[in-house]
């Protein structure tokens, strides 16, 4: 079953309310390039974020956590050895985590990585085309970050990955699909620029964990934390900022949002 899922649609500004009156705490083991930028898409929609990476404290604070995102986009030995121990936790704890499986496919030993964190049970995969069909060994990745296939190519792949994994998979793009393996969600919106400034994608990672830690339905959850990223690219984009200008409108977009507020350019 296809379903068709937008900020029009009121259950995801419920969900929204929900993050902001919950607060959640999302503890993020991510890469160095977008740490800030995901700290700052948390705090804009009222959710608490926490970037513990050492070995020795990650696994005890993903097991409080309200949700956890692991994000392989800058491995180093001791950030690995926290992610395993993090994402075991959050596991254990049935705490909701996120996998973000950046450049798999096209590296080996992230893509082995991102294998075994896999038998971890992550609630939701959110990757992009290239790297959900890196995943399944059904292509060689993207370059780099960069997909090199669109969303729609990779939907049976990812329903594959769904079913086998006991997750859902949520493959963003110029229209994202988010799939339990059986049915698909469709969330249309965004804009261009959304590829121009560094962090976006994995900050929806970030978004997405919020929004399972206060959401037990991971299928919608995925979902509605996608339409309202797209919804606040496509405002944060009107007036043709550049890259930069962008990145900054698209926080105050999502708070905006979060504070069921009309953003001025709306």
């Amino acid at each position: 079953m296809h379903a068709e899922l937008s900020w029009a649609d009121r259950r995801v500004a419920r969900a929204l309310a929900e993050v902001g009156a919950r607060r959640p705490l999302v503890h993020c083991l991510t890469n160095i390039v977008v740490a800030g930028f995901t700290a700052n898409v948390l705090l804009a929609v009222d959710a608490s974020p926490a970037m513990v990476e050492n070995a020795e404290e990650s696994g005890a604070f993903a097991a409080v956590a309200g949700a956890v995102l692991v994000n392989l986009g800058t491995l180093s030995g001791e950030r690995e050895v926290a992610m395993r121990s993090a994402s075991a936790a959050a596991h254990g704890a049935g705490r909701p985590w996120v996998l973000d499986p950046v450049a798999v496919g096209a590296l080996a030993h992230r893509t082995a990585l991102a294998a075994d964190l896999l038998e971890l049970r992550p609630t939701v995969v959110r990757a992009n085309a290239s790297e959900v069909m890196g995943l399944v060994g059904a292509g060689p990745g993207g370059r780099g970050v960069d997909s090199l296939s669109g969303s729609d190519e990779a939907l049976d792949h990812a329903r594959e990955l769904a079913s086998a994994h006991g997750c859902v998979v949520a493959v963003s793009g110029v229209v994202d699909y988010v799939t339990d393996g059986t049915d698909v969600v469709v969330v249309p919106g965004g804009d261009p620029l959304m590829t121009r400034v560094t962090g976006v994608g994995c900050a929806l990672g970030a978004l997405v964990a919020a929004f399972a830690a206060v959401d037990d339905d991971a299928l919608f959850a995925a979902a509605a934390a996608s339409a309202v990223f797209a919804v606040a690219g496509e405002r944060a984009a009107r007036g043709g900022p550049g890259p930069g200008t962008f990145a900054v409108a698209m926080l105050d977009e999502l708070g905006a949002l979060a504070d069921g507020v009309s953003p001025a350019r709306a």
